[in-house]
């Protein structure tokens, strides 16, 4: 009897151990499209953006405007404000994986400069990730937060 309470112990340990291997929700689902096609619904119904220009990340600015090295992703999309004055960063990186990105979040959060334009601060930092996207919000904090709500609806 003991043998078999042990082993109905040890399969529900097993099925619990699977189970938690699991998706953990919405922010293990990968966003489907291009960095292009992301930025578009992030900046979608916000109002009061600035005018922006669009550049892909290389390893001459990643560390600029994400604060890591190029190496550490895919690919990686910049969006800033076409006037310098003005203290708007949107930038999309793609990572190799979910995990790769969860790491990825956290090296952009510890080092990405929302002083990068010298003259001026971004007043909110937001770093945030869906599955393997980051991205990484530098503005005011009303337009900030906007653009973290747009981001946070693509993982429904």
């Amino acid at each position: 009897m003991k043998k078999l309470i042990a082993v109905a112990l040890s399969l529900v340990l097993a099925l619990s151990l699977f189970a938690g291997c699991g998706s953990s929700g919405s922010s293990e689902k990968n966003l489907e499209g291009s960095l292009e096609d992301i930025l578009t619904k992030v900046y979608d119904g916000v109002s009061d953006m600035p005018m922006t220009l669009n550049q892909e990340l290389t390893e001459d600015n990643s560390e600029y405007c994400v604060g890591v090295t190029r190496s550490e992703y895919k690919e990686g999309l910049a969006s800033d404000a076409a006037i310098n004055a003005i203290p708007f960063s949107v930038c999309l990186l793609r990572a190799e994986s979910a995990d790769a990105a969860k790491t990825l979040a956290e090296q952009v959060e510890e080092k990405a400069n929302p002083r990068k334009w010298v003259c001026v601060e971004a007043e909110s930092k937001i770093v945030d990730r869906i599955g393997d996207v980051v991205i990484l919000i530098m503005a005011d904090k009303t337009l900030a937060d906007q653009l973290s709500a747009n981001f946070k609806a693509l993982a429904d």
